[in-house]
């Protein structure tokens, strides 16, 4: 199991070196790939292999279930590589707070849309029911047309039966007109009518008589029907006015959203304009970005070799002035180390020779993947200035996590450098007590120190140099910042418009789709109100034309019953005439 832990050492020992016992005390325990349990208590457990590690280093340590150490490694870069994961995971939560607010928005405009569109059924829902209403009224009207038309129908009959019994009527009449003529003859020559033969003809004038009355009936029963049809048509007449007033609202609305069509898309045309103008604005300011990227890169990179140039130029400085020796002294008892028995001096020398290589050894790692870092961000500075802006993005961050990671690792080994010299020191005051107390011809030369100046004035002159182009390069980070900044600001004034725009276009479109569906249902109320109209109109009509038939029947019946009229006189002057010859007889 994964631990986190610090290493704690009990000095022993002279200069509290050599013979240090070193401890863990765990911190946190590992429960999954990015879980981390803290350890309760004060749990400590020896481990011998912690001594390479200075006092307070944290460690990742692999322990076994009986606590035996598996792996054990430093935890800098692991803590960086954390911690690193957990501002990447912050981030992907802080996109999804911004889409779930995204999905709110996106939820609220939905809901109220489906109120609108709810309330604009019930609108169409309530049109429909007057639809439904006046359908109900037509239906009304075409059935009393109808009994109109079974009206005429039987008009018609009643006026082909009183012709047929006129016609009758008039042939028997036409009969005894003969006869009467031949009667009369007959009286001419001393023939008389008698009492029977008057009155069969009596009969059959009244019975013409009544025929032509019954006529006058039915013009009275027309004359009503040709009412009643007028009524109706007056009716529809509204209907078809109304109808018309429908349809150049229909027309004048149909014009109205085809000009906003027109116009919408005059509009989209000219956002395409400005959005492509916003993707060449954004394409100059990633460009802007992607430099200025860079230049902070160049310039954090700088920034860490002047921190190290200057903390080996104090060091060397500290070192040159003897403060470095003068610290470490005042850490060595020497009358303690005089006193101390040759043998015990002697394995004391070696574990501290000991210590010191392992120490040395560690740095010198360090030092080699501090140098392996240092080139790997020269290499991804190089394939920045070359990649495309697709790729650079990537290049950026990775290089942003090789910066902390060298910074990082580059602080540690300020404070080790200066241990292994402390150390290197305290060694050589060792040595010196020991040579000397053993009088051996090996002993360090203490006049023979060497002459830094050199080395201190050309590390003077790399910082002030590095100073100086760390300066040029944060004044031109400087300006594209400003240059940024002002891009920025016109993306998003410009982003900010074009959204304005095109969230305006979205709501003149859904608008105009409103209105095309209005007129769309108009024009379907036209249709149906036409399909509605035009067979009842073409039903009275019909009923029209068959009651002007009735009528022109009627007229010749009436012109017919004129004629009739004028021989029945005739007649009945003609049997007068022969009643009166009859009565002397």
């Amino acid at each position: 199991m994964l631990y986190l832990a610090e290493v704690q050492k009990q000095r022993s020992g002279f200069g509290g070196l050599g013979g240090g016992k070193a401890e863990l005390k765990l911190l946190a325990c590992q429960r999954g790939e990015h879980n981390w349990v803290a350890v309760p208590g004060d749990e400590i457990i020896p481990v011998e292999e912690a001594n390479k590690f200075n006092d307070s280093t944290l460690v990742l340590v692999e322990l076994s279930a009986s606590k035996q150490v598996q792996r054990i490694q430093e935890a800098a870069r692991q803590l960086v590589s954390i911690l690193q994961n957990f501002s990447r995971l912050q981030d992907k939560f802080k996109d999804k707070e911004e889409e779930i607010e995204q999905w709110k928005a996106s939820l609220t405009f939905s809901s109220q849309e489906l109120n609108r569109r709810e309330m604009e059924m019930q609108a169409r829902e309530e049109q429909l029911a007057q639809m439904e209403d006046e359908l109900e009224r037509l239906e009304a009207q075409r059935s009393e047309i109808e009994n109109t038309r079974d009206e005429a129908n039987r008009l018609r009959e009643e006026v082909e039966r009183s012709r047929l019994e006129m016609e009758t009527a008039w042939e028997q009449l036409r009969g005894e007109q003969q006869q009467v003529e031949q009667q009369q003859s007959q009286v001419q020559q001393g023939a008389v009518v008698d009492e029977q033969q008057a009155v069969r003809i009596q009969e059959l004038m009244n019975r013409l008589k009544g025929a032509i009355s019954s006529a006058g009936g039915v013009r009275e029963q027309l004359n009503q029907s040709f009412g009643a049809v007028g009524a109706q048509q007056a009716i529809l007449d509204v209907h078809w006015q109304q109808l018309e007033q429908k349809r150049t609202n229909a027309n004048q609305q149909q014009e109205e959203v085809d000009r906003q069509n027109q116009n919408i898309q005059s509009r989209w045309q000219e956002w395409y304009q400005a959005a492509d103008a916003l993707a060449i604005a954004k394409a100059d300011r990633a460009r802007q970005q992607g430099i200025l990227s860079a230049k902070e890169d160049q310039a954090e990179l700088m920034s860490v070799q002047v921190r190290a140039v200057e903390e080996l130029y104090r060091q060397l400085s500290a070192l040159a002035s003897g403060l470095g020796a003068a610290g470490t002294e005042q850490k060595v008892d020497v009358q303690a180390l005089e006193k101390m028995p040759v043998e015990e001096l002697q394995g004391l020398v070696q574990n501290l020779q000991h210590d010191l290589e392992k120490v040395f050894r560690f740095v010198n790692d360090q030092e080699e993947e501090l140098t392996l870092q240092r080139e790997t961000i020269e290499e991804l500075q190089a394939k920045i200035q070359a990649a495309s802006e697709y790729d650079r993005m990537a290049l950026e961050n990775e290089m942003a996590d090789e910066l902390e990671s060298y910074q990082m690792l580059n602080e540690t080994l300020v404070g080790q450098r200066l241990r292994l010299q402390e150390r290197e020191n305290v060694l050589k005051q060792h040595q010196t007590v020991l040579w000397r107390r053993l009088g051996t011809a090996n002993a360090p030369k203490q006049n023979g120190e060497i002459d830094l100046t050199p080395i201190i004035a050309q590390l003077d002159t790399q910082r002030q140099q590095q100073g100086s182009e760390l300066q040029k390069v944060e004044n031109e980070i400087q300006q594209l910042r400003e240059v940024v900044t002002q891009s920025e600001g016109n993306v998003n004034r410009q982003t900010g418009e074009i959204e304005a725009k095109r969230y305006e276009l979205k709501q003149l479109e859904q608008n105009l789709f409103n209105q095309k569906g209005a007129v769309a249902e108009l024009w379907g109320r036209v249709n149906v109100y036409q399909e509605m109209l035009q067979p009842v109109q073409d039903n009275l009509s019909g009923l029209r034309q068959k009651l002007e038939a009735v009528a022109g029947e009627l007229d010749r019946v009436q012109q017919t019953g004129e004629q009739h009229d004028e021989v029945v006189a005739q007649l009945r002057q003609v049997l007068s005439g022969l009643m009166n010859l009859s009565e002397p007889l």
